[in-house]
């Protein structure tokens, strides 16, 4: 779609040539010679530029550029004067205008201004786009489930993020502490500042000393220059510390004085560095155990457990698997760029009888691989890995007593209930089972199902 631009002149002659100029140039263009019928284009278009002439009758280019901004803030406009009136057009870049151009100007002026001032336009939407999508990715919406436990997992964070208070974020892996952490940080008022991430347990205790709280040059061999470290880069932002039980008490000496005093000690460095940095804690660890055996400082446990926020695990909030699953199927089909596939009724009751050890991450996995190996737009039990129905056939002792549901009695109980929840009428019940009816009727002859008679029923509901 061409780009619309409003030209306003009281010359008419004026507003002829640049409608025709820069309609050859491609660009959608309506004139208006004086200032209150182009508030009323305004009011009616949206236009991605305005050009108009300072000094015009009835109304002013500067009380124009103010109507035009208080429609539409971001509506870049160029402004027209003759050079004796330039003070007047300073005047009009203070009160937003984008440029201004003096009369008599070349049309190879005129059209780098309008290129320049389009492309400044179009990249400052594009990055209130990106921001809008980036805070939407990161939003606490992000964190699915309609279990109690989530919804104040998110009421607790979304209360905790605006203060600079320290959180510690507990769950097993996979439960998704680090989107959390994001969120957090998103909704902070530190949002415009960095968000760093990193995962204490995956670096020896040296190179993550030199990491957290960096190191001067000739610290140590291979220290060829200065390092400033995460803490410092995450300045006036957000440092998660994953998996924070894995820190040796070296570092949690360090990492103390950061929390009490709010200095970094770079390594071979005897003079502390003022940091302003918000430090969210992760763990997966018993953090409780590892104080009582002495292995992380009390002191230090009491600081970053100021709020504490739990994540619960897949297996404990069942009732929101199916949520997840769609999400992801429709999530993982977009990344793939094929059709929304679906979930049969005997997939979704094998995800919801697996424990998911690895939680809503081996969920999301899972998922993917489906989408991505099946050719089918129905996703079913042979599109997952073998494992899942094996484990969801098979107690937490590890072995299947004759009282353990299988799948296919699974399957069986909620075919009979849903038959019975719409009183047995199949084209109902297999619209709801998300299968066609000879797949019932073959169902209903394989499990030998009857109708359940009442007193005066004479004949099977069709």
């Amino acid at each position: 779609m061409a780009q619309s631009i409003l030209v306003v002149d009281d010359e008419h002659s004026l507003c002829e040539m640049m409608r025709i100029m820069l309609t050859k140039e491609g660009y959608d263009v309506d004139t208006e010679q004086n200032g209150n019928d182009a508030v009323g284009r305004l009011a009616e278009k949206r236009y991605d530029l305005v050009i108009a002439d300072l000094k015009m009758p009835e109304m002013s280019g500067l009380e124009l550029l103010d109507r035009a901004r208080a429609q539409h803030d971001d509506l870049p406009v160029i402004v027209m004067t003759a050079f004796a009136s330039v003070d007047t057009a300073i005047e009009a870049l203070k009160k937003g205008a984008t440029d201004y151009i003096t009369k008599p100007f070349k049309i190879d002026e005129i059209k780098l201004a309008i290129r320049q001032a389009l492309e400044t336009f179009d990249l400052k939407r594009e990055n209130q786009s990106l921001k809008a999508r980036l805070e939407e990715a990161l939003s606490f919406d992000r964190i699915l489930g309609t279990d109690a436990r989530i919804d104040e997992v998110k009421r607790t964070a979304a209360q905790a993020a605006l203060s600079d208070t320290t959180i510690l974020i507990r769950g097993e892996s996979g439960t998704g502490k680090d989107l959390l952490a994001q969120a957090i940080h998103q909704h902070s008022p530190r949002r415009e500042h960095p968000y760093i991430a990193v995962n204490c347990a995956a670096l020896p205790e040296t190179l993550l000393e030199s990491e957290l709280f960096g190191h001067v040059k000739g610290s140590f061999t291979g220290a060829i220059r200065d390092h400033e470290g995460l803490l410092r880069a995450a300045e006036g932002g957000t440092l998660l510390l994953d998996e924070i039980a894995e820190i040796t008490p070296a570092i949690q000496v360090k990492l103390l004085r950061v929390l009490e005093d709010k200095k970094v000690t770079p390594i071979g460095s005897t003079a502390g560095r003022t940091v302003d940095v918000r430090l969210i804690a992760a763990t997966n660890s018993d953090l409780e155990a590892a104080v009582a055996a002495r292995r992380f400082r009390t002191d230090l446990y009491y600081r970053l457990n100021v709020i504490q926020i739990h994540l619960p695990p897949l297996r404990e909030r069942v009732d929101d698997i199916e949520l997840l699953s769609n999400h992801f199927v429709q999530a993982s089909c977009e990344r793939a760029g094929c059709p929304v596939k679906r979930l049969s009724t005997e997939a979704l009751i094998l995800l919801t009888k697996y424990n998911w050890p690895g939680n809503v991450r081996e969920l999301q996995n899972v998922i993917e691989r489906a989408v991505v190996l099946s050719a089918q737009p129905t996703l079913d039990v042979a599109d997952f890995p073998e494992k899942l129905a094996q484990v969801a056939a098979v107690s937490p002792a590890g072995h299947a007593p004759a009282s353990s549901p299988t799948l296919e009695s699974i399957e069986k109980a909620y075919i009979y209930w849903v038959l019975n929840q719409t009183e047995w009428q199949k084209a109902k019940a297999a619209q709801i089972l998300g299968i066609d009816s000879s797949t019932l009727y073959r169902k209903i002859n394989k499990y030998k199902f009857t109708v359940p008679r009442l007193s005066g029923q004479s004949e099977e509901p069709g």
